[in-house]
């Protein structure tokens, strides 16, 4: 058969390219020679064609929907094969939480913390490292619950700490809840006290809303105290949530020491170690009366109180401790440069109708008279926290319950943490009489 030329020549060409990927085939045989040829333009027609640029990886937590998200969860988003360019993080209320990218642009997290009971909206913009742009968007909410537990920090004696206020030797610590806390080793893990120079101190739970916390011994002069109660979010009981947290910090002024001995009469007052006054006293007439189906103890307690506050004039009242007036017992005045040391109202205070009896004879419901200049020194020299310890008197010694924290054996307070291995034990009952301090 007989092609037109053009048909031949089509035939010619097909040939020599056939040709051509055969000669490419068997190129590099062995025994083939120097007229082996390469069909170069073949093979790079046939090179594998180039990657499709790929977005990154983008992780965010929590995932999208998320319910019941404990505030102290974290929040976060990284990125794999990329830089996270921005993000932002908005609650329902349109409040927004600051945040911030790491500085290798791998990561992202929130530099404030998300609150209770609220939904929130994360977006996140990011580029990968072949420039391919990638956004994800998370919407979640947070826990809502049954009931939350705030604490507060005091000295003892109900007042809040404050940083430029200097405080004596025995200061203690108190750390209220206006809930019970069930859980109350996971709240005391997280309630810390720090000290410069440290000492080593516990809490004592007083009962289920009540902590205080104190050294073993007194404090030294210008030791640094740091409280911080990191409660918020926590889980302290079925149901109830820490809803916030708590910090205070105090310095520890000169040491302040008033001892008290019922065998002499006399109060003698150190300053860091030196004796600078001694102030003859009158305290609790000791015995008991029974008034109103109560009976009420006139003994001044002995043992370790601290001051708790002061006041230039007290109305002292019989009537607030169910004595009413009108009974032997009863009294009502204005006393002059008070100093409260107990919880149940023991003073040291001014009392010139019993300066004849100061040194001598005890004649108070309770509290130390003192002489008008004697009481008006020691009201002045004193400040919060410093120690009145009361010794040789009869009658049942300080409670807990007035204030006695420093009456309690180092055993017996370090039995009263939480973290201590065993149950802890129940707090400590009130006397089974009732102190009625007065002039």
């Amino acid at each position: 058969m007989t092609f037109p030329w053009p048909a031949r020549t089509t035939s010619l060409v097909v040939v020599a390219l056939m040709a051509g990927v055969l000669v490419s085939d068997v190129a590099g045989i062995p025994g083939c020679g120097s007229s082996c040829k390469t069909a170069t333009a073949t093979a790079a027609a046939t090179a594998a064609a180039p990657a499709m640029p790929e977005p990154p990886l983008l992780g965010v937590t929590p995932f999208d929907q998320a319910e019941g998200v404990n505030p102290l969860s974290p929040v976060d988003a990284t990125v794999v094969d990329g830089k996270i360019v921005s993000a932002s993080l908005v609650d329902d209320w349109g409040n927004v939480v600051n945040g911030e990218v790491a500085p290798d642009g791998l990561s992202w997290h929130p530099t404030e913390r998300l609150n209770f009971s609220r939904n929130y909206t994360l977006k996140v913009n990011s580029k990968g490292n072949s420039g391919v742009p990638l956004s994800r968007t998370s919407t979640f909410s947070t826990l809502v619950p049954d009931n939350f537990a705030h604490p507060y920090l005091e000295v003892q004696g109900g007042f809040a700490i404050h940083e430029d206020q200097r405080y004596g030797i025995g200061t203690v610590i108190a750390a209220h809840f206006d809930e019970a806390i069930t859980d109350k080793a996971l709240a005391e893990k997280n309630m810390i006290v720090r000290t410069e120079p440290a000492v080593q101190g516990s809490w004592f739970w007083v009962s289920d809303t009540v902590a205080h916390w104190r050294p073993e011994h007194y404090y030294a002069p210008g030791t640094r105290v740091s409280v911080n109660i990191n409660t918020f979010g926590l889980k302290l009981g079925e149901g109830l949530y820490g809803q916030a947290d708590a910090a205070a910090n105090f310095t520890i002024g000169d040491a302040h020491v008033a001892i008290a001995n019922d065998l002499t009469k006399q109060v003698s007052v150190f300053d860091n170690g030196q004796l600078v006054r001694t102030m003859p006293t009158s305290m609790g007439r000791g015995g008991t009366s029974l008034i109103g189906g109560k009976t009420f103890s006139w003994w001044t307690p002995a043992g370790v109180y601290v001051v708790l506050d002061k006041s230039e004039v007290v109305t002292m009242d019989s009537t607030t401790y169910g004595i009413p007036l009108g009974s032997a017992d009863s009294y009502k005045r204005k006393i002059g440069f008070a100093t409260r040391i107990s919880l149940d109202g023991i003073y040291l205070h001014q009392l010139d109708d019993t300066v004849w009896a100061q040194g001598n004879t005890n004649l108070s419901h309770g509290c130390l008279n003192l002489s008008g200049e004697n009481a008006k020194w020691y009201f002045n020299f004193t400040q919060p926290g410093d120690i009145i310890e009361v010794r040789y008197t009869g009658g049942p010694p300080l409670s807990i319950a007035q204030g006695g924290d420093w009456t309690v054996p180092w055993g017996e307070w370090l039995a009263g943490s939480a973290l201590t291995p065993g149950p802890v034990p129940a707090p400590m009952p009130a006397k089974s009489v009732t102190p009625a301090p007065g002039p």
